[in-house]
This record gives structure tokens, C-alpha cells and sequence, in this order.
């Protein structure tokens, strides 16, 4: 603990595997200090006349909490809360609030000056139409809630919208075209300070830039745009945010945030920058807790990107356990009209997920006319399989079989593995 010889116990808030907790929690051992991995087989909050008890105890906590990811995001911010009251956090689990529902982090940046693309959200169908029009076409369409370009949609005109999507408050926003290959600009900041920038470019045949979802990557730090730079220390600022991924775009009137990612993931930006910001998350916590760290080191622990799994891992981490499909599985698809359960087929020698046109339509789902670069029809749905939900680009394929109207593919199955010896999930003889 941070009395004990200046060693700052730092706990990483996070129910999910990724390499960004990893490699917060490596980075902050790597700087000296002792590293907690606060997963779900390790919270305890004990809470009495005598106070706020941590099992185990930490002397700050880095929220790493995918709140877009969780089935219950509002008890999961929750705890951080339970965190909250009793140590620092990063980021504050109110600043996150605002930061991880869309619509809110625009009103909140237009409020304050910051430039954003025209948004609207109504909470009817037939207002959020009307106003839609004012938009011209395409429209961007999302959900508010979201992650890895999820619940993102580019919406002709004569498509009409709804309110909710499965659930989710949903709104449209302008669309910024960027001309031939569309681009946008994420800033990483990190206690005020940009420390790295790339351009994502999205890949062929889609409008979306998210590296999660296969775009390209380059390097911006060293010639990053000053308005873009302004732009992305004054939302992080306004939010309240210790860490962020800005995303920007560059309009006719200058540079626009698109949003702001409390829990920005690091890859890409490594694979741009050669340069990860787990370190300078890992000092500020450390720093928080009045703890010290060498600049140097900073330096230095900033070049690698270590997700190794740490010691203390959940144990199906340790044990490197992926979520488990059979030959087919029922699954939840929703598009931009709604959702619907199908039995899809598990192809794992398909390199890309295919649909049946009817379903993309029962769906409300159908290939942008702004994306035309002789790329066979693609259109992006939401797939929840095996208790994950993902956006998943699928070609429109006119020879599926009535029974399998979806065929996943490798673009999504190399997250789980495939058992052939399976049965449909929900069978009898499963």
C-alpha cells in the first residue's frame, strides 16, 4: 500500500479480457509498483457502521469497465461508484456517464464550445424521422450506446429510422464524407497531454474507420493538426475525463468530435504509433495515489504493449479459455428495424460472415448508396453469439440455405472455438 516504502497498489477495474487491462496491470508492475486485477471472481465491497472495507485493498483504481460491452452497464458503473466513494478512480465513474452514451457526450461538448456534427434524438419514431430530413442523405444512424462500431448504420434517405434499436435509444447524426477512402483522426490523451494520434482509414467496401472491424492505420503524432489537438484536449476536459480516445473528423468548417471513448482500446494506436498509452494511465494512477514513478521509465514501459495475462487473471484467462460453438447455433441478429433469433451456421472456412437478402430485409438492413468502390453488397448487423454481442459486416449472398439464413464467418469466429462435436446450443442433446 502506499504507506508501506511509497508502493502504490493499483487496482485495474475490469469484467472483461482485454489486452488493454493487461497491459495497464503489467505496465504498472514494469514501474514498480503492485498491480490488482479487480475481476469478477475478485470484488469485495464491505460496508458497515465502521465504513467502506476493499477485499482486496487498493490505493487507486483504474476503471477499465466496457460499459457497452456488459449486459447490466448501469450496475457495473455502479461498483466503480462503490470505488468512488472511498479512493480515486480513473475516470470517475460520473464523468464515464456521460462519456459512454453518444448523444450525451454531443450535448455536453456543444455545450461548451466544442465543435461536434449535427446530431438530433427524439424518443419516437415519427419525430426522429421528421427531423431526418433535415439531414440530407446519407444519415449516420446509431445507437447511443455502442462499441467497436457497433449499432452504426449509413441510412439512405428513403429508409426510414427508429427510435430504439433492440432496445437502445438510437439518434442520427450528419455524415462527414472524406471522399474516396473514408478516414477519421483518434487522439489518445492522458492526463491532458496527447500521448499518440493516428488516422483510421475504414477498409474496402465500408464507410466505418474502427480498427476492430479491419481498417488501416497510420501514424499522426508527429504532424498532428492543432485544431484537431485543441479540439480533443477540450472534450476530454469537459467531460471530466483522465483518459480518453477523441475521435475527430475533418469537415468543411474544421474538425468535428465524433465521440469520446473512455475506454479506448490500444492496439491500433500501437500498431501506428509504436507507442501505448498503458504507461502514462499506469503513472497518473500511481501519481494519484501520491506514489512516484521515473519519467525515464515512463518513457521507456510506453514502447512495448504487454498483454500478457498477469497472475492474478480471472481464471479463464489464465487458462485461455475462449467461448465455445458448435456447428450451429442460435443466435440474436438485429439490424436498423429490429431483431430476430435464427439458426446460423458456423463456416469456418468462409472468411467473411454471409446473410440472406430477405433477413437483411426483415431486418431493415441494406447496402449504403454512398459506399461504391465494386465491393460485392455488405451490410452491418448486430450479432449476439455465445453471450457476446458484436457489429459484424456480412455480404449478402443470394443462395442460402432457408433453414441457416446466416453463415458466420472467420471475420467473427476468431474470438471463439469451434466445437464440431456440439450440438445447437439450447438442444435437448446439448
Amino acid at each position: 500500500m502506499a504507506g508501506d516504502a511509497q508502493t502504490v497498489t493499483v487496482g485495474i477495474l475490469g469484467f472483461h479480457d482485454s489486452r488493454e487491462t493487461k497491459a495497464i496491470s503489467n505496465a504498472v508492475t514494469a514501474l514498480g509498483h503492485e498491480a490488482v486485477w479487480l475481476h469478477e471472481e475478485a470484488v469485495g465491497i464491505d460496508v458497515s457502521r465502521a465504513g467502506v472495507a476493499l477485499d482486496p485493498d487498493v490505493d487507486v483504481v483504474v476503471n477499465r469497465l466496457l460499459l457497452s460491452k456488459a449486459r447490466n452497464p448501469l450496475e457495473d458503473l455502479s461498483i466503480a461508484s462503490c470505488y468512488a466513494a472511498v479512493r480515486p478512480v480513473l475516470n470517475d465513474p460520473r464523468s464515464v456517464l456521460f462519456a459512454v452514451h453518444k448523444h450525451a457526450t454531443a450535448s455536453r461538448l456543444a455545450a461548451a464550445g466544442v465543435p461536434v456534427p449535427h446530431t438530433y434524438m427524439a424518443t419516437a419514431d415519427a419525430k426522429l424521422n421528421a427531423a431526418r430530413d433535415g439531414f440530407g442523405t446519407p444519415v449516420v444512424y446509431k445507437t447511443a450506446v455502442g462499441t467497436n462500431g457497433g449499432g452504426t448504420w449509413l441510412v439512405d434517405h428513403d429508409r426510414a429510422v427508429s427510435a430504439t434499436v433492440d432496445g437502445r435509444r438510437a439518434f442520427v447524426q450528419q455524415y462527414v464524407d472524406e471522399g474516396e477512402r473514408h478516414r477519421d483522426l483518434r487522439i489518445y490523451v492522458v492526463d491532458d497531454e496527447v500521448v499518440g494520434a493516428m488516422y483510421r482509414y475504414a477498409p474496402a467496401g465500408d464507410w466505418r474507420t474502427n480498427v476492430a472491424l479491419g481498417g488501416d492505420v497510420e501514424d499522426a503524432s508527429e504532424e498532428l493538426p492543432q485544431g484537431a489537438a485543441g479540439a480533443a484536449l477540450r472534450a476530454t476536459r469537459t467531460l471530466g475525463l483522465d483518459y480518453a480516445g477523441v475521435d475527430l473528423i475533418e469537415s468543411d468548417d474544421g474538425w468535428v468530435v465524433l465521440e469520446v471513448n473512455p475506454t479506448a482500446g490500444f492496439r491500433g494506436l500501437f500498431r501506428a504509433t509504436g507507442r501505448s498509452p498503458a504507461a502514462a494511465i499506469a503513472r497518473l494512477a500511481i501519481e494519484r495515489a501520491g506514489g512516484r514513478v521515473d519519467p525515464a521509465l515512463v518513457e521507456r514501459v510506453g514502447r512495448d504493449l504487454d498483454g500478457t495475462p498477469p497472475a492474478d487473471a480471472p481464471s479463464r484467462v489464465r487458462d485461455e479459455r475462449l467461448p465455445v460453438v458448435g456447428h450451429a447455433e442460435r443466435v440474436t441478429v438485429t439490424g436498423i428495424s429490429g431483431s430476430k433469433e435464427v439458426l446460423a451456421r458456423i463456416d469456418t472456412a468462409a472468411s467473411m460472415t454471409r446473410i440472406a437478402p430477405d433477413l437483411a430485409a426483415d431486418l431493415g438492413t441494406e447496402p449504403s448508396a454512398a459506399v461504391e468502390d465494386g465491393a460485392p453488397p455488405q451490410v452491418d448487423i448486430v450479432v449476439e453469439l455465445a453471450g457476446e454481442r458484436r457489429t459484424v459486416t456480412a455480404v449478402l449472398d443470394e443462395e442460402m440455405e432457408p433453414e441457416t439464413p446466416l453463415r458466420i464467418g472467420r471475420n467473427v469466429l476468431r474470438d471463439y472455438y469451434v466445437d464440431v462435436r456440439r450440438g445447437v446450443r439450447g438442444d435437448t442433446g446439448d
